[in-house]
This record gives structure tokens, sequence and C-alpha cells, in this order.
């Protein structure tokens, strides 16, 4: 059975939300995930893929997701691996695919990334500091969207069972 590290960088909870729900839906596919913040990862001997999720600010990825990406690039590159990025306060993420910032373009490229997908993201209504808590105002809520998740989750099931059955 296919391991998949599911390693992500989360400053509110948002993403690490969206890891969880990656990992559950690995699992229902018939993966065993790891889900983990990216900065607690040490190696990648017993993974068989990877797929490093981070949140967006201002365009920018999650520094935990980019340093993860940068300290273990030699062996993500022989892995199959997939970005995933977590920020629009809105529904645009479901309604068509959003290309990744040059940030992370720049980091798919750097390890041969086979995708890269983003997903709605969440933000309280009660948070802090700027400029949260000025966008909590009239964009709080939580834009992860389940069925979503799991229709791309189940994209990279068939093309991790499909290379193992080879």
């Amino acid at each position: 059975m296919k391991r998949v590290l599911v390693a992500y960088g989360s400053t509110r909870g948002g993403t690490a939300r969206l890891a969880a729900m990656i990992g559950e839906a690995l699992t229902e596919a018939g993966l065993t995930a790891v889900v983990m913040p990216a900065r607690d990862v040490m190696d990648l001997a017993d993974v068989d893929a990877v797929i490093v999720a981070g949140a967006l600010y201002a365009n920018r990825w999650h520094r935990d997701a980019r340093r993860f990406v940068r300290r273990h690039s030699s062996p993500l590159r022989a892995l199959p691996v997939w970005l995933v990025s977590s920020g629009p306060l809105d529904d645009s993420a479901t309604r068509g695919v959003i290309a990744p910032t040059r940030q992370v373009a720049k980091l798919i490229e750097r390890v041969g990334a086979r995708g890269h997908q983003t997903f709605g993201g969440s933000l309280a209504t009660d948070a802090r500091g700027f400029p949260a808590s000025a966008m909590a105002r009239t964009r709080a809520g939580d834009w992860s969207d389940v069925d979503h998740v799991r229709r791309w989750v189940a994209t990279i099931a068939q093309q991790l069972v499909a290379a193992e059955s080879r």
C-alpha cells in the first residue's frame, strides 16, 4: 500500500484542516496517509509520494511549506509530488482552476511536481493582526469544499495505484 505524506504550512489552522481533509480522502481511497506540519518532517525515507500544502498570504506560500520543499528538494525530485495552495476567501477555487503563484510555480519546477491545486481558504471572524483582522470584516468564513478535495485526491490515488500495478 502506498504511503503518502501530506506536509503542510499553516498559521491560522485552515491549511492544517485542509491537510487533514486530504489525508482522510487518501485513506478513503485505500492509501496510507501521514499528515504533519512541514516543519516537523525530518526525512522522506518511508514515503512513496508527497503532497505539500501551503497557505497563501498576499500571494506568498507559507514559509514552512517553502522551506520544506527547498530542504527536501533532492528526495522530492525522486518521488511523485503535488503542491497545494490554500487561500481564496471565496468560491473561485471550486469554480475553476487557479494558476499557482510565481513563487509556487518555481517550487513546482524545482522538484518536478506532477501538479498543483488551489483550494478555498478560511478565515475566522475574530482573526487578529493586520491584514487578517481587516479582511475578516468582509471575507470571514470557510471556503474549503470537501467534495472538491475528494475529487482531486481521487485523481492522485488513481495515478499512484496505476503506477503501483505496473
